[in-house]
């Protein structure tokens, strides 16, 4: 509760407090958004623990703080819950392997453009988009999720998903996401650059970090994803979001557990997460390249003793 009050503290502070009494008595006072946009991954890791119901033992209390911080997010926490189960249930599936492409149907240049607008903030603004589907009636939800179905993307299942289950909620909570920031458009007036600036960081930050844990693992283990290694201190400030492999493994445990399971598992840490971050502007993969390849397609190197 104290990080959750923490969290939307700070949320109070960037969209009501700097633009109403901090910004007119001083405009130098809009620096403070850049140590604000670097909360972003703290952030998303407490709403990311509401997601699996880990945040609150309560279940009643942990929903409602995961719509609270949703809403300070930028988009309905349905969304993003629906989203992300679909992302455990389907990751390195043929539905969910962002960075890889069938070479036989299709080529680099066509898929690197779209990769990379979503690698630089692409798939925050689409959650940021999906408030635009608050007013829209069942029907249009519908033949959305019947539209954009297909064996190669998770998004038909996922506005099926909320369609289905969360549609009211979704609503209520698109709502709020539209009247919260524009409020905070309102009272930062002049200075709403600003404002748009530091959602522009997060933007870019949760998007470049989206697909860190699981660029270039071999496909069809939706169980496996990397650790990435940060300072011990480091680690603590992301609430442990970089021990991804564990938290896969154990999608069930609060952030505050994943180190102990870490040591309990003899896990190992990948990459570093700075490194595991850069290489992707590798680009898309083949899904024919060798270190994405399904482990059961893997050939064993021959046992010498049988020679």
């Amino acid at each position: 509760m104290v990080l959750v009050a923490t969290a939307l503290g700070v949320l109070c502070l960037q969209l009501v407090v700097l633009p109403l009494w901090l910004l007119p008595s001083n405009p130098t006072w809009g620096w403070l958004l850049a140590p604000l946009a670097l909360l972003t991954t703290p952030y998303w890791s407490l709403l990311h623990d509401a997601i699996h119901g880990t945040l609150l033992a309560r279940r009643t209390w942990n929903d409602r703080c995961g719509r609270a911080l949703a809403v300070g997010y930028g988009a309905p926490f349905a969304l993003l819950k629906t989203g992300h189960l679909l992302h455990h249930r389907y990751s390195r599936t043929r539905r969910e392997r962002t960075e890889v492409y069938d070479p036989a149907t299709t080529r680099w240049a066509a898929v690197a453009p779209g990769y990379y607008l979503r690698l630089v903030g692409g798939l925050y603004l689409a959650e940021v988009a999906t408030v635009l589907l608050a007013a829209a009636p069942a029907r249009a939800w519908r033949h959305l999720a019947r539209r954009l179905d297909s064996p190669d993307t998770v998004t038909g299942l996922l506005l099926d998903g909320v369609r289905r289950r969360h549609l009211r909620q979704f609503r209520v909570d698109g709502l709020a996401v539209v009247l919260v920031h524009g409020a905070a458009g309102v009272a930062y007036g002049r200075h709403v650059w600003m404002l748009g600036a530091a959602l522009a960081a997060r933007a870019v930050l949760i998007s470049v970090a989206d697909n860190a844990y699981h660029y270039g693992t071999r496909l069809e283990a939706s169980l496996e994803a990397m650790n990435l290694r940060l300072p011990r201190a480091l680690e603590t400030f992301v609430l442990a979001f970089n021990l991804h492999g564990v938290h896969h493994r154990h999608p069930g445990l609060p952030w505050h557990e994943l180190r102990r399971a870490f040591t309990a598992d003899a896990d190992r840490f990948h990459l570093g997460w700075f490194d595991a971050v850069g290489r992707q502007v590798r680009g898309p993969i083949p899904a024919t390249a060798p270190e994405v390849e399904p482990a059961a397609t893997r050939v064993a190197p021959a046992d010498p003793s049988r020679r």
